[in-house]
């Protein structure tokens, strides 16, 4: 039997969380190591797909109802960010931030999705 996927939609918040994790990484560590840390996040959304359950996945409900997040250290990958995300309806997820870990978390959540 095949489970419908989840579609990924990224917020404007998380777009431009993206875009800067990059050029830091970039910047900091190189364009090679830029291009495999954008591979191990693309990798986190993807796993999403499989819905907002995925194994490795949290609850965030103490932040904002409905939030979870999902690592992007997994499976091997090393990487210091969550992504933040919440489940809508018709099988979107919405990735609302991609936050460094050791940020605190609920004072950069939106309150409301895009």
């Amino acid at each position: 039997m095949t489970r419908k996927r989840w579609n990924i939609h990224l917020g404007s918040e998380a777009e431009k969380d993206f875009v800067r994790i990059l050029r830091y990484t970039k910047n900091t560590f190189g364009e090679r190591q830029a291009a495999i840390y954008k591979t191990t996040i693309l990798k986190a959304f993807a796993a999403l797909a499989f819905g907002p359950d995925v194994p490795g996945s949290s609850s965030r409900d103490e932040i904002l109802q409905g939030i979870r997040t999902l690592h992007v250290a997994r499976k091997g990958r090393r990487g210091r960010h969550f992504v933040m995300y919440r489940a809508e309806e018709k099988h979107v997820i919405e990735v609302v931030r991609i936050l460094h870990d050791a940020m605190e978390l609920s004072r950069h959540i939106p309150k409301e999705p895009d």
